[in-house]
């Protein structure tokens, strides 16, 4: 039976340790880093490896692959990318082109993730970016304007869905408004809840329809004040599902972050009894893995709903090799 869990890797190749535990474990899928990705071959062999060992072709690998500092595949060996705040900057001097930049980098970046056994990009980062909002989202936010951050998140997640690729909305509700990484601290947002409607949930309201969301490690103190939004019950169903509509596959942030108190495996049962579909675990510590494993059921029926709907929302890859595309978003990025 699978589990509510996907796991990071510690290198490159599997060991045999991870080789028991996954095989035991059974995750949904797993989740690679710059350490996992030596080079285009080193990542295909490993991809293979990791759905063979659980006899599902259909396991998803996923990846955090945005543009500027938050890409995994980086140069030489791949093509480079601006960051979110720079599109936006595209965008208002000119909307046309920088939507067709944002899918454009979409697609590049999908085609690039299909060619070696990656099918699911977390990304774009739907949060709004304000002058105080925290270094660890910083330059990965499009803009402070919702209208900016939804037509070039979307863009960005057509661009990745017309090569295969799945993208993943996050930070769900809004991690823009905090002045502290919640790798390190929990942030706490104090807006009211008007703010918030009229601000931050807004490009995740339009993105509703997408298939898969990542919550956030962050205190909402309008709607439940003791809480982070992962840990919430009614940041998840009464917000996240409720207000802005959204009923795709909800995985956690990093559920081994400092913003959330006690055990990896403690916050993984925490997050699903509110109503995360799975949780997420990044570092490949074989001995935290083991404690979510613990803590961990196996999918819900109402997940395994979310996930088989996602699944079915995968197009067919176009097919443009990743190149053709960096060159089309080069000359792009030289028009405005």
């Amino acid at each position: 039976m699978i589990s509510a869990a996907v796991y990071g890797i510690a290198g490159a190749v599997l060991t045999q340790d991870e080789r028991a535990f996954f095989r035991d474990a059974d995750p949904l899928g797993f989740i690679l880093f710059a350490r996992n990705c030596a080079n285009a071959g080193s990542i295909q062999r490993l991809t293979g490896d990791l759905r063979d060992l659980l006899g599902r072709e259909d396991v998803p690998v996923l990846i955090d692959q945005e543009g500027g500092r938050v890409m995994r595949l980086r140069p030489p060996d791949w093509p480079d990318a601006p960051p979110a705040r720079t599109i936006a900057n595209f965008y208002e001097r000119n909307q046309e082109i920088g939507r067709e930049i944002a899918e454009t980098l979409g697609r590049m970046f999908g085609a690039m993730l299909i060619e070696v056994g990656i099918d699911v990009d977390c990304a774009p980062v739907l949060d709004l970016g304000f002058p105080n909002t925290t270094d660890a989202i910083g330059n990965r936010a499009y803009s402070a304007h919702p209208e900016i951050v939804t037509h070039l998140g979307q863009a960005m997640a057509r661009g990745l869905m017309r090569e295969g690729c799945l993208p993943v909305i996050k930070h769900m509700p809004g991690h823009g408004r905090c002045t502290v990484d919640s790798h390190k601290h929990l942030p706490r947002v104090d807006a009211d809840l008007l703010t918030l409607r009229t601000h931050d949930f807004v490009p995740f309201r339009a993105a509703r329809d997408l298939p898969l969301g990542m919550s956030a490690h962050v205190v909402y103190s309008a709607i439940d004040p003791e809480r982070a939004g992962t840990v919430s019950g009614s940041v998840i169903n009464e917000l996240i599902r409720g207000e802005i509509g959204f009923d795709g596959f909800l995985l956690t942030d990093d559920i081994a972050m400092d913003a959330l108190s006690g055990s990896p495996g403690e916050s993984a049962a925490a997050a699903l009894t509110a109503g995360c579909d799975a949780v997420l675990h990044c570092s490949g510590n074989l001995t935290e893995m083991v404690d979510v494993a613990g803590a961990v059921s196996t999918l819900t029926e109402l997940a395994r709903r979310r996930w088989d709907r996602a699944q079915a929302a995968r197009q067919n890859p176009e097919g443009v090799c990743y190149r053709v595309l960096s060159d089309t978003l080069n000359a792009l990025l030289n028009k405005v």
